[in-house]
């Protein structure tokens, strides 16, 4: 059975994948940031797994699997979940821009490094979930971008650090999409928010699956995903 470990699983896009995946019956290990939230996860996707794990503190992760069971061998890791907080770099404290290269880039980077063992026994596949503002910048997005700028230069290394051993690599990058956070990101912009001008979660999580399905003779390395109306 194919093995999934997959953060953010709670809600959008990773909501979207993890739904496909259990849909087709596929093993899933879902990462849930507390012992209340595992609970939920458990409830939403009967049968899955769960590790507790907080991306707010990638320096605890490598403790924290120390003391739970985890998949022997692991076809892919998702890595979805993120976080954001809009301010202009005059304005951002260290404590603003650690807390989002602390999930948006560290966390992803300690949890491949811990996962790698299973993924190469697997010749499994790491996605990563960036953002549009991994490709540029925008004023008031400096922090977020930072991070996601540096979430595509670990995904570009790792690809070639661990191409021999058969592991596949790929970035995804979504345009605005509907989820909490971009309801959260327009809050915070000071916009009124319609879900129906962005793309709808389940659009990615197609476009992720096509590349995760792909035969082993290609990698999907790049891919754009933007709003289509």
């Amino acid at each position: 059975m194919t093995a999934h470990l997959i953060t953010g699983a709670g809600s959008g896009i990773g909501a979207a994948v993890t739904e496909r995946l259990a849909g087709r019956g596929d093993e899933l290990w879902l990462l849930a940031r507390d012992a209340g939230r595992a609970k939920e996860l458990q409830q939403r996707y009967p049968g899955a797994r769960t590790v507790v794990g907080d991306l707010a503190h990638p320096e605890k992760l490598s403790w924290a699997f120390g003391h739970q069971e985890l998949p022997d061998r692991l076809d892919s890791l998702l890595h979805i979940a993120g976080v954001v907080e809009l301010g202009a770099i005059g304005g951002t404290t260290p404590k603003g821009w650690n807390a989002q290269l602390a999930a948006n880039l560290v966390s992803p980077a300690e949890l491949t490094r811990l996962m790698l063992p299973q993924l190469r026994v697997a010749h499994g596949h790491v996605v990563f979930v960036n953002s549009g503002a991994g490709l540029r910048a925008n004023a008031e997005w400096g922090a977020y971008a930072a991070s996601k700028h540096g979430l595509k230069a670990l995904a570009d290394s790792l690809r070639l650090e661990e191409h021999d051993t058969g592991v596949r690599v790929t970035s995804v990058y979504p345009g605005r999409t509907a989820t909490p956070m971009q309801a959260d990101v327009h809050r915070q912009e000071g916009k009124m928010y319609d879900e129906s001008r962005w793309i709808d979660p389940s659009s990615v999580a197609v476009t992720i699956l096509a590349a995760l399905d792909l035969p082993r003779d290609a990698e999907v390395t790049d891919l754009s995903v933007r709003p289509g109306r």
